[in-house]
């Protein structure tokens, strides 16, 4: 009683340690490199995993093996699942705010405005897994005893890469039409702003997402682009690109005859607008499956 307090030490706030997702854990870049992410004032925030071309085949790999069974999942049963991921966003959507880093009050109101609208985003999709199928699936009349009808299937595995522009809208924009289905996705995420989506991995880590479906990396385009366009694995590529960008993904995907959906980085993308989801970003990812049943 009545002694002095000792002098407490200041404390040493934990920086973080980002990590990338993929095949359900958190992985370092196999390079261990990393580079800086800094806050709206400057300051130094996170050292983020630089991923390789190595991180890109192990992701691949995940999402392989996570692809069969995510397709044989029934329509409805992937639709709660996008459903619970909307709630687990709508929880921490003050979180994916700050995660925007906004200097200003006009800053955070848009971003805001597009966490809202990502979460809208998972549950338009949620709402179209089990009626997809109906819309591009089709019966076919043949001049011929035999019953003709088409049915979509999933394509596998899809690589997707993110603008900085909305770096979290934008990202599950490009996932969601292609996950909807019953596909993988590896993605890379924004470069410049590659916070969302290191946050939504964290979140997908206690979702009901099987590991490997979505798998999140981070780290250079002018590194990761060129082995999207040229693994022989991915069916598929979806990316916001720039011209040189461009030209090498389809010049590399043509090798293997993947399918690219390539949006023109250099032309404002409205990710807030109807037309950025619906059914046609589904059927960019499906293959069409007819077959020939002879009746009489």
């Amino acid at each position: 009683m009545g002694q002095d307090r000792p002098n407490v030490m200041p404390r040493l706030p934990i920086t973080k340690t980002p990590k990338c997702y993929v095949g359900g854990t958190f992985i370092r870049s196999e390079s261990n490199r990393t580079y800086e992410i800094r806050d709206s004032g400057g300051e130094f925030f996170a050292n983020v995993p630089l991923c390789t071309r190595k991180d890109v085949r192990n992701a691949v790999e995940a999402a392989a093996k996570a692809c069969s069974g995510w397709a044989q999942r029934s329509g409805y049963n992937r639709g709660q699942i996008l459903y619970r991921m909307a709630e687990m966003l709508e929880a921490r959507s003050a979180e994916l705010i700050d995660a925007h880093f906004p200097a200003n009050a006009s800053e955070r109101k848009q971003a805001a405005a597009e966490v809202a609208a990502a979460i809208d985003r998972t549950v338009h999709y949620a709402g179209w897994t089990d009626k997809y199928e109906s819309l591009l699936g089709s019966v076919n009349p043949v001049a011929s005893p035999h019953f003709n009808f088409s049915v979509t299937e999933p394509m596998g595995v899809v690589a997707i890469a993110a603008p900085d522009e909305a770096p979290l809208l934008a990202l599950l924009s490009l996932i969601l039409p292609v996950i909807t289905s019953g596909n993988a996705v590896v993605a890379l995420a924004s470069e410049t702003k590659p916070y969302p989506g290191i946050l939504l991995g964290e979140m997908l880590a206690t979702s009901d997402l099987p590991g490997g479906v979505i798998n999140l990396l981070t780290g250079s385009r002018a590194d990761i682009l060129p082995t999207f366009a040229t693994h022989e694995h991915i069916r598929g590529i979806s990316a916001v690109a720039n011209a040189a960008e461009r030209k090498s993904l389809q010049t590399g995907a043509a090798e293997s005859v993947k399918r690219t959906r390539l949006i023109d980085e250099e032309k404002p993308c409205d990710w807030l607008s109807e037309k950025a989801q619906g059914l046609y970003q589904i059927r960019d990812f499906v293959e069409l499956k007819t077959t020939w049943h002879p009746v009489g």
